[in-house]
């Protein structure tokens, strides 16, 4: 069945058409306070932070990284290629069709740490000092790392519905780490929903997992349509260049319309488990 998801954006107001099967859940809290990632932090409340992240170098050093990760994607598609010249906040003249999109990006939604010459394991080691908990990249359940790049064009769909990564039983004990790379400001940066992770799941009406499809795209997280409260009320914190947004798996988020007129947005995602003892 098709429903419109209504939300608010720092108090304006989108919509946007999805397909799907959609259900209250259960009554309990998902979100486990005792011994989680964000259990030692002041924040636990809201259920993220924005934190420093990186040296000056060390962004630098990622972000070239990521740029040829995503120059080999486009060559893979596009013939005459001119990578020379190619800037990130200009991907969209570039890849200019759903189609092309959607391939490029099934190349760039699933990377590993050795697809990137940059030390992820480090990195997960320095959030695991600001957590206080020792954090690994490696994801038992699915047996590899995972790091994915999001590319939104402008005035575009090319988002995730509201949701929580929780709901994926090998999201369920990690922390979720958002880092702008290019375009990411107040008009396209990754909103949340402030204290949504201690919601429970009977005032929530959502899809199952692979349940939702916008714009002829099927998500494998669930969408979250509303709550009893009605339409979702979201902010976005808009981390700068060398800083993070880090936030707990069952924070609902989501829905970063990229609002910028002619700039792709374009940020990594990690997700660094505890490390098992």
């Amino acid at each position: 069945m098709h429903k419109i998801c209504e939300l608010f954006l720092d108090g304006e107001a989108f919509q946007f058409d999805v397909e799907g099967d959609f259900f209250w859940g259960e009554p309990k809290v998902l979100f486990q306070s005792e011994n989680n990632v964000i259990s030692k932090m002041p924040w636990i409340d809201r259920g993220f932070a924005v934190v420093d992240a990186f040296t000056l170098e060390e962004f630098e050093r990622l972000k070239q990284s990521l740029t040829k990760n995503i120059i080999n994607a486009i060559k893979t598609h596009v013939t005459n290629f001119d990578s020379a010249s190619f800037k990130l906040e200009n991907y969209h003249k570039v890849v200019n069709t759903d189609d092309l999109h959607n391939k490029v990006i099934s190349m760039t939604r699933n990377l590993g740490n050795d697809d990137f010459d940059f030390d992820i394991e480090a990195l997960a080691k320095r959030f695991g000092k600001v957590l206080g908990y020792e954090l690994t990249s490696w994801v038992e359940e699915l047996q590899k790392s995972h790091i994915q790049i999001r590319l939104s064009r402008p005035n575009s769909l090319d988002i995730n519905p509201p949701h929580r990564d929780g709901y994926l039983s090998y999201w369920e004990d990690i922390i979720n780490v958002w880092i702008p790379i290019v375009g990411c400001n107040e008009k396209s940066s990754l909103p949340v929903c402030v204290g949504s992770h201690l919601i429970s799941e009977d005032n929530i009406l959502r899809t199952a997992s692979k349940g939702a499809k916008i714009n002829g795209n099927t998500y494998y997280v669930p969408c979250i349509l509303e709550t009893k409260d009605g339409a979702i009320q979201m902010i976005r914190p808009n981390p700068q260049p060398k800083e993070a947004l880090i936030f707990t798996p069952f924070l609902i988020h989501g829905s970063a319309i990229n609002k910028n007129e002619d700039i792709t947005r374009i940020s990594l995602e990690l997700r660094f488990p505890k490390k098992k003892n």
